[in-house]
């Protein structure tokens, strides 16, 4: 009992080794460095704060449009709303404070987040969608296969058709398109606007359209009050002196002044878009345009106003595909596979690789001695032309197969079912008996036995004509190694 506790913890210990290295130099209590999914993206990405800020790689063009909204707004509220907030109304600065942050806030969630893109396929996807592909153009026995480009699936009634991404893998979802700038293939993909440093998706797109709204009545509130207090102090100190008392409101009318057209242009079109629930990226091909056909219209349109634009602004936010803050888990293990209550020797050895020299060399003087017990036992009758040498199994001695698996230990159960078919009680002069690999359970795929075998029974002599001398060999060297 004690000696089956002391192997069954000394096993335990043995399962407890980490197999992980992949050379003697390393040692097994090294740990790896676990990474996040952010730090191995395969897009052209930038991430900041431990991956909750998500940006294109080109930001030069974003940090002019934020130094423009804070230097404009900055003069505004130094210059011009003390004037205004002590003739007019004290509400001008506050108005203008509350638009300023919302400008602000909106810029700042619809740069840095995630606006919707699709994580690219493992390569078991891959493999997977190549053989899907291959089935469904048929095989050829050039080799040739014609690349695979498009899908046609049937939306409210209109043929819309998904294209394959050969940089993603995976066939996109419909309106989804690959942004060459940031590399990613986005949900709902609206543009790539390089004024917020960021696509325009799925995901943040509310954000860019309150974004453009709320900068048009920004910039025409600090154009207006601008000009008024211009107006206010002309009548004062006369037009051509209140410029040269007032650089800075000089500088915020051109500004606006040269922004505003575009800006207030851009949110009409946006609102158009948001109307006939279009993207900016559809109306730009004119997919559903009626010069294509006259069956040809847009099939994500509830063909009410109010209905597309609560769609587009007030309905639920998708979350994130690629969960970027995740960690990237290394490989487990598999589970090394049932042997039917087997234990095989060699697969045990080339899965767990867990066993010690000597455990090894005992296992294996087992299997040897259990192999050639029996043929040292057995008396058979030799060949005329050969005399039987002590230590030595004759030749007419059958060969034994030996398992893959470990054999079962001495035992004295009197047989064991071979075939449906019971084995001979031994001998009453035997006090051990050794099964022999022929008596021992086969493994799958070993041949069944063709009829039982005791130690009373004589075996049939050896054919040399019928079996390979290498056989021989291997029996003679079994022999030599159970002696030692």
């Amino acid at each position: 009992m004690k000696l089956w506790e002391a192997e069954h913890t000394r096993e335990r210990e043995y399962n407890q080794i980490s197999t992980r290295s992949s050379t003697p130099m390393e040692s097994p209590h090294k740990r790896k460095t676990v990474k996040k999914k952010w730090q191995v993206f395969p897009g052209r990405n930038k991430f900041y704060c431990d991956g909750r800020i998500m940006m294109a790689r080109q930001t030069g063009v974003f940090c002019l449009t934020l130094v423009l909204i804070l230097v404009t707004s900055g003069l505004f509220f130094i210059f011009d709303c003390p004037f205004l907030a002590t003739t007019l109304t004290p509400a001008i600065p506050v108005v203008g404070g509350m638009l300023f942050i919302f400008v602000l806030g909106t810029l700042l969630r619809t740069s840095f987040s995630d606006p919707g893109v699709l994580p690219r396929a493992t390569p078991e996807e891959a493999a997977d969608l190549e053989r899907q592909i291959d089935v469904a153009n048929g095989s050829s026995t050039t080799g040739y296969r014609p690349p695979p480009r498009t899908k046609e699936i049937t939306i409210n009634g209109q043929t819309v058709k998904l294209k394959y991404c050969f940089t993603c893998k995976i066939f996109r979802p419909p309106r989804a398109s690959h942004c060459s700038l940031c590399d990613n293939c986005v949900e709902r993909f609206d543009h790539h606007c390089p004024w917020v440093g960021n696509c325009v998706g799925k995901r943040n797109y509310r954000f860019f359209y309150m974004f453009i709204l709320s900068l048009s009545f920004l910039t025409i509130f600090i154009f207006a009050f601008v000009i008024t207090h211009i107006i206010m102090k002309s009548q004062i100190n006369g037009f051509l002196n209140t410029l040269k008392d007032s650089p800075a409101s000089v500088l915020e009318v051109v500004v606006c002044f040269f922004s505003v057209w575009s800006i207030v242009g851009l949110s009409g079109f946006h609102t158009y878009l948001i109307g006939s629930n279009q993207t900016t990226n559809e109306d730009i091909k004119g997919s559903w345009s009626s010069k294509r056909g006259k069956d040809n219209y847009n099939p994500y349109s509830y063909g009410n106003l109010f209905t597309n634009c609560c769609t587009a602004l007030c309905g639920p936010l998708p979350p994130s595909l690629i969960d970027r803050r995740g960690l990237v888990l290394p490989d487990t293990p598999q589970p090394a596979p049932p042997t039917n209550g087997i234990t095989m020797y060699g697969a045990t050895q080339s899965q767990t690789r867990m066993c010690d020299q000597d455990q090894c060399i005992q296992s294996t003087k087992f299997v040897l001695q259990a192999a050639t017990t029996p043929l040292l036992q057995n008396e058979t009758p030799v060949m005329a032309d050969e005399s039987s040498v002590p230590g030595r199994p004759a030749l007419g001695a059958p060969c034994p197969l030996l398992p893959l698996g470990q054999p079962t230990p001495p035992t004295s159960t009197p047989s064991l079912s071979c075939e449906a078919e019971s084995l001979s009680p031994p001998a009453p002069e035997a006090q051990h008996h050794f099964l022999t690999p022929d008596d021992a359970p086969s493994p799958p795929g070993m041949l069944p036995c063709t009829s039982p075998l005791d130690h009373g029974h004589t075996p049939p002599f050896y054919n040399p004509a019928s079996q390979d001398s290498l056989h021989e060999d291997s029996v003679r060297g079994l022999v030599k190694l159970s002696s030692v």
